[in-house]
């Protein structure tokens, strides 16, 4: 995944609003100026998984002996992360809503999304800085703006920062993986990304992608970088790999969990899981089964986007038997019970070529994956140990997979895991890892 998105963009009405006024006027949530030296965490969108980063952050923060503050848009009030700090009310850990979605006037911001998110940045630091002293910035989708800072450096002054990397992609094809082929786009964004580790301030890019460390790794050695002699920072900044975490909850009992999400005690359920949109091949999925008599149960959990609403609801009644939907946010007993009760889950994705929080959470709870050979995903499934790898989305190659998950659901109670492979990357993939990787870049 290289797109950047968020839940919408606000214009910039002719009456000049000022974002800090919008809402709590860059104070802390309880109005009060915040005292000291703060760490803030900057994240204008908490849909899909966005918002558990912060959370990760923001708790890595305080067990270092920080004290916080999560800044977000004024879109995000009724969130249950914003919520639960409000009601929490910790003195080392606060929330700050400003206006970060909407566009400034100008040609740059209009034409480039990159820009937008780099205003919407710069103008979150700038607000909470008038009341509070911030002595770092963590960014955790640094994607939305990084490309940027080649030509415009950073966005946050002399204030010290550490980012993090979700969706970088144009290495792939020299890394081996299977994604689709720009060779000047590629070239042009690798010497952007290698320029931008030169930005002032950023102290540590870490990424969830373990082939990035090892791309840069190799360009260093083959070839001196045009770029060093050219820039504020004579030496790049350290890149480093952060497993995607997923927290060590142990799974209940399967018919337990199926008793309390009302699923069937002997059928076979598929899980779709996380923000339910196009990219997820929900549609490809779908189809599949819609001709497929032998099918296993669709359980698609997760808020969805309008347009993938449409065609659920307009394909559902078509599926024997029918798929059981949960189109609303999904709180973490939900989640542990969803993945103790289903018997395999969905990573047939479309045109989604980054990581996926849904393979570390199936891996945990020893789920078998249905999982596209594209990009991360199929470099992480690349050996077929933790399931069938799709080489396209076609209905065919979809249902010989489901045949092939289904020879060993014959040896398995329904809803019962499989053994995990500690040797496997995937295992280093804890919450306590991630957070000594961020604890250790904060000193």
């Amino acid at each position: 995944m290289e797109t950047v998105s968020i839940a919408r963009y606000r214009r910039d009405d002719a009456d000049d609003v000022d974002s800090a006024d919008a809402a709590t006027s860059g104070t802390a949530s309880d109005g009060t100026t915040a005292d000291g030296e703060w760490i803030a965490i900057i994240e204008p969108n908490f849909t899909g998984h966005r918002w558990r980063y912060v959370e990760w952050v923001a708790q890595a923060c305080v067990e270092g002996g920080h004290r916080c503050l999560v800044v977000t848009d004024t879109a995000y009030a009724e969130h249950p992360l914003v919520q639960r700090i409000l009601r929490e009310a910790r003195p080392d850990l606060r929330v700050v809503l400003l206006d970060l979605h909407t566009v400034p006037r100008g040609l740059q911001y209009a034409c480039s999304v990159y820009m937008r998110f780099r205003d919407f940045y710069a103008r979150a630091l700038a607000d909470i800085s008038r009341t509070t002293r911030v002595k770092l910035v963590v960014v955790p989708y640094a994607d939305y703006f990084f490309y940027t800072l080649a030509a415009l450096d950073t966005p946050f002054g002399k204030t010290p920062w550490i980012a993090i990397v979700m969706g970088m992609t144009f290495h792939h094809a020299q890394a081996g993986l299977r994604t689709p082929r720009r060779p000047f786009v590629d070239l042009v964004k690798s010497m952007l990304f290698r320029r931008g580790l030169r930005a002032r301030g950023l102290r540590t890019l870490l990424t969830i992608d373990p082939t990035l460390p090892d791309w840069l790794a190799r360009m260093t050695r083959t070839a001196a970088s045009p770029e060093s002699t050219s820039h504020a920072n004579s030496r790049p900044t350290r890149l480093a790999y952060v497993a995607d975490p997923f927290p060590e909850i142990d799974a209940v009992d399967p018919q337990i969990a199926r008793a309390r999400l009302g699923l069937d005690a002997r059928t076979r359920y598929l899980l779709v899981y996380g923000a339910i949109g196009e990219r997820k091949g929900i549609r490809e999925l779908m189809q599949a089964l819609m001709h497929k008599g032998d099918a296993p149960c669709l359980v698609i959990a997760g808020q969805q986007d309008d347009e993938t609403r449409a065609f659920i609801n307009a394909h559902a009644p078509h599926l024997t038997p029918a798929p059981v939907i949960f189109d609303r946010f999904v709180p973490d007993d939900m989640e542990r019970d969803l993945f103790s009760a289903c018997d395999a889950v969905w990573l047939g994705y479309h045109k989604h070529y980054g990581m996926s929080g849904v393979l570390v959470q199936a891996y945990r709870f020893g789920k078998p994956v249905l999982a596209s050979a594209d990009g991360l995903i199929g470099w992480f499934c690349r050996d077929g140990a933790l399931g069938p790898l799709l080489d396209d989305l076609e209905p065919a190659t979809i249902a010989h997979a489901i045949d092939t998950l289904a020879q060993g659901w014959n040896a398995r109670a329904p809803g019962a895991g499989i053994a995990r492979m500690d040797a496997h990357l995937l295992a280093r993939n804890t919450l306590d890892q991630f957070k000594h990787t961020l604890q250790d870049a904060m000193v």
